[in-house]
């Protein structure tokens, strides 16, 4: 259901944004950058909020004693992001005017056709390009969503040498790495966010948005590579004895989660930007090209 409000969310305003942008190919560039550093802005905020222990104290009754301070801290940050959505959401369409759209508008052209219909057509008229977009994207996010899923248990389970299910002190370093884990990700989000704005310099200077795209993917095929390199210099430090790492295993695991933040800012706007360029070049819808797009994200994750 998380999936399903996010893709609500994000898909018509990225589609809207390139629908303002029209046929200009840099300024579809800058404004899925700039979508990328507010998203970004929003993560900072998240992990920051996740990193802070005490942040159940605002509403003390969400600690119990089937919830201790971690999950507590958990439902602190739902409660909050529920709240933040009502109030926007209700902002946005109370203030937001639209124009009216009458039946003939409807029944206009190629809109009168239904969803599916709609579907088959453009897979049919999909051009090279967008097939290429399509099948890098899906193999980009193949690497992505094991990262987005298991970077905390990553760095509670290999970097601390912790376990949930196993005695006491190792349960008490698995749940140190929700702290550790969430610094690590607030640096990340920082630097996506200033990624994110010299997305369109770096693009200028390599020619192309695509090499920058090229490039991005070679750091994380780096970064995946060093978190395997890490894990091994953390159990060969940590030996058999219970242990936190020490403070260089510690800023490694850190370090990694900062430049991946670097190339989630490129994989969070390049290809949102050049699925509207083509689609704008063939004259194909931005809603519907860019709903494609989101289908090669998540069959991966299937």
């Amino acid at each position: 259901m998380l999936d399903v409000a996010s893709n609500t969310l994000q898909g018509p305003c990225r589609a809207f944004l390139a629908d303002l942008c029209g046929s200009n190919h840099s300024k579809i560039s800058a404004s899925n950058a700039f979508f990328s550093f507010f998203m970004a802005v929003g993560n900072v905020l998240g992990y920051a909020a996740g990193s802070y222990s005490m942040l159940y104290k605002i509403l003390p009754f969400t600690k119990t004693d089937a919830c201790d301070i971690y999950c507590a801290n958990l439902e602190m940050c739902f409660i909050c992001s529920i709240l933040f959505l009502i109030i926007l959401t209700t902002i946005a369409v109370t203030i937001a005017k639209e124009t009216s759209i009458t039946q003939e508008d409807v029944n206009h052209g190629s809109e009168s056709m239904l969803f599916s219909g709609q579907l088959c057509s453009s897979l049919k008229t999909l051009s090279k390009p967008m097939w290429i977009l399509f099948a890098v994207t899906a193999l980009n996010w193949i690497g992505w969503f094991p990262f987005t899923l298991y970077d905390t248990d990553w760095m509670g389970r290999e970097i601390y040498g912790g376990n949930p299910d196993g005695n006491a002190a190792q349960a008490k370093l698995y749940d140190q790495r929700v702290s550790a884990g969430s610094l690590g990700l607030m640096v990340y989000a920082v630097n996506l966010g200033f990624m994110s704005l010299a997305i369109e310099p770096m693009a200028k200077c390599l020619g192309h948005v695509k090499r920058v795209w090229g490039l991005g993917n070679l750091v994380l095929a780096i970064c995946l590579a060093m978190m395997v390199v890490v894990t091994k210099i953390a159990d060969k430090a940590r030996g058999a004895a219970v242990q936190p790492p020490d403070s260089n295993i510690k800023a490694s695991a850190i370090a990694i989660f900062a430049v991946l933040g670097i190339q989630h800012a490129v994989t969070y706007s390049i290809p949102f930007a050049l699925s509207s360029i083509y689609s704008s070049s063939s004259g194909s819808g931005q809603g519907l090209s860019l709903g494609l797009l989101n289908v090669s994200i998540y069959i991966p994750q299937d």
